[in-house]
């Protein structure tokens, strides 16, 4: 059959089409995104005004457009932090509903972890053997760690991309101060959790997802996109130090100029790069390698294995 999941997140809302049945790979038909860094739309209350939620609504619409011209079948539409914390959420969801017929699920931070594990266990199969897994978004940082499909630990730190630069780093490109605190403030908040998973013992394979790690290893060399969803990608710590100091000395507009850099994103790799440093150095991680597989693709495996036992 033919799913689609639509993901409303902290950056963007993602429509991803698969054609799928249990037991099988998904296999990705089309992709339909939109810029809408719900994540920066919050005033001063925590609220999302209302020109955020007639935005979102009418991207939500659109999707629903594309959803139905590909012929998807079941459509499984989910939020992350950027509406979870919200001051008027309910009434986000609401109007959405009301006025798109899409009734929004609302993951939490630990269910986000835990979906995003389940999809690079599938990615990797059980010969990974223990596996922590890192994921940097627009609202939230997840972690995870575990031997089996469902991990023995998950934690979401609020230390997404978005929401530390638009919190964080007013200048551009940014005065050394601003970077300093927020390398302070990301570094505190990652080491309140690292012995919750250090009493599992070391994990055999430390892997990252996310769109924000997919730029980093990129930047630090790693092959294209184009070179296909197989080929090995890593993030090395030594060589995300070199950089980090590097991206804070460009402005965002130097940073979109930098190899798999998008000008969306260019202003928030920096912050990015900073929580991705400050995990792996906190976690004792030298190398890291990055999975395709992440969110949309648990959310549509849960959906699959429901499926399948039913």
């Amino acid at each position: 059959m033919r799913l689609g999941v639509l993901d409303v997140g902290s950056n963007t809302v993602h429509l991803l089409v698969v054609d799928a049945h249990p037991g099988a790979r998904p296999l990705p038909a089309h992709s339909h995104k939109a810029d809408l860094r719900l994540a920066q739309l919050l005033d001063d209350s925590g609220a999302i005004g209302d020109e955020g939620i007639e935005s979102l609504v009418a991207v939500v619409r659109d999707a629903l457009q594309a959803a139905e011209d590909k012929g998807v079948e079941d459509l499984l539409p989910f939020a992350t932090s950027a509406v979870r914390e919200a001051r008027n959420a309910d009434d986000v969801l609401a109007r959405v509903a009301e006025e798109t017929g899409v009734r929004l699920q609302v993951l939490s931070g630990a269910e986000e972890a835990r979906l995003t594990f389940l999809a690079v266990r599938r990615w990797f199969g059980w010969s990974a053997g223990k596996l922590l897994v890192l994921d940097i978004g627009g609202g939230s940082l997840e972690i995870a760690y575990g031997i089996d499909e469902e991990p023995d630990a998950a934690a979401s730190l609020p230390l997404g991309a978005g929401r530390l630069t638009a919190g964080w780093l007013r200048q551009d490109p940014p005065a050394a101060e601003e970077v300093r605190a927020l390398r302070r403030h990301a570094r505190a908040e990652i080491a309140r959790t690292v012995g919750e998973f250090s009493r599992f013992g070391a994990p055999d394979h430390v892997v990252a997802t996310s769109k924000t790690f997919k730029q980093l290893a990129r930047i630090a060399g790693a092959a294209r996109d184009a070179d296909g969803l197989y080929v090995q990608r890593e993030l090395k710590r030594e060589s995300l130090e070199a950089w980090v100091p590097r991206l804070a000395a460009m402005t965002a507009a130097q940073r979109a100029e930098l190899p798999g850099v998008s000008e969306g994103r260019a202003g928030q790799i920096l912050a990015g790069a900073l929580v991705a440093e400050g995990a792996m150095d906190l976690f004792g991680v030298e190398s890291l390698e990055i999975c395709p597989w992440a969110l949309r693709e648990g959310v549509i495996l849960r959906r699959l294995d429901h499926m399948g036992s039913a």
